[in-house]
């Protein structure tokens, strides 16, 4: 066993580097941020309601497409059918093309001179330059966090089980619900706060659909490219503050529930 010694110590250190990779921007953004900066950036009404917007309209995403992407998880979990691989390689698409692209793919879908755009016009719903638009291009890129979470969640419920509640009267809508959701909620909670947490984050596809209203990646980007980094730096400070609270209590809340089950 001692061989393994200096392999675990390189391991260890290699893990330290890749640590100090994530921390060491993080943290040098920080330091050169002052409390006045800070705070006077928070209390910025323009701050105030890009934050508000990003934070409502990346939930609303999440909310929305999951009475979509929850029982879609399920059958690909549970269900066998032609081109299965293909269906799932095709959930994982918005991952693997540049986000801009991804903005301009859903830009082509619903203008105004689309029969999506048209139809949305005719209900008074407009996508482009508005909160609709948002919602559209956050859920298209964190789409995929939630039906993997919850399509593993799902294989890891024993089948059995479903087959026993079935066999003993419930109807599959009932098993669904009180058997198989219960059973994967943990990993669909996972799915829920990765998705709405890769939402919030979300730059390239929103600034193609949606420039304004802005929400705060948009708006860190605006500061920038206007003033320079000195502008922009304390307000990226603040809204990664925001998102690390909001960030840390849903997983507070996930590890309560899973505590209260156990």
């Amino acid at each position: 066993m001692s061989g393994f010694q200096p392999l675990k110590l390189f391991f260890i250190f290699l893990g330290g580097l890749l640590l100090m990779f994530i921390i060491a921007p993080l943290a040098g953004m920080f330091i050169a941020t002052s409390p006045a900066e800070f705070f006077d950036t928070a209390s910025d009404r323009e701050v105030a309601r890009s934050i508000w917007l990003t934070l409502w309209t990346s939930m609303a995403a999440t909310l929305i497409f999951a009475i979509a992407a929850i029982p879609f998880a399920w059958i690909l979990a549970r269900k066998k059918f032609p081109f299965k691989r293909l269906v799932s390689a095709i959930i994982d698409v918005p991952v693997v093309i540049p986000h801009s692209a991804a903005g301009i793919a859903i830009l082509g879908f619903v203008s105004r001179d689309t029969v999506v755009g048209r139809i949305g016009e005719q209900m008074g719903l407009g996508f482009i330059g508005t909160p609709a638009g948002i919602i559209l291009a956050m859920a298209f890129v964190s789409i995929p966090f939630l039906v993997n979470a919850a399509r593993d969640g799902f294989s890891a419920v024993p089948e059995k089980l479903e087959k026993a509640a079935l066999n003993l009267g419930a109807s599959p809508s009932r098993v669904f619900l009180t058997v198989s959701l219960p059973l994967a909620w943990r990993s669909i909670l996972s799915g829920l706060i990765m998705m709405w947490a890769r939402g919030m984050s979300e730059f390239g596809a929103v600034v193609i659909v949606a420039y304004h209203p802005m929400i705060t990646p948009v708006l860190i980007y605006e500061r920038f490219g206007s003033w320079g980094l000195a502008y922009a730096r304390p307000l990226a400070v603040v809204f990664i503050c925001v998102c690390l609270f909001f960030f840390a209590v849903l997983r507070m809340l996930s590890n309560r529930y899973e505590d209260a089950e156990n």
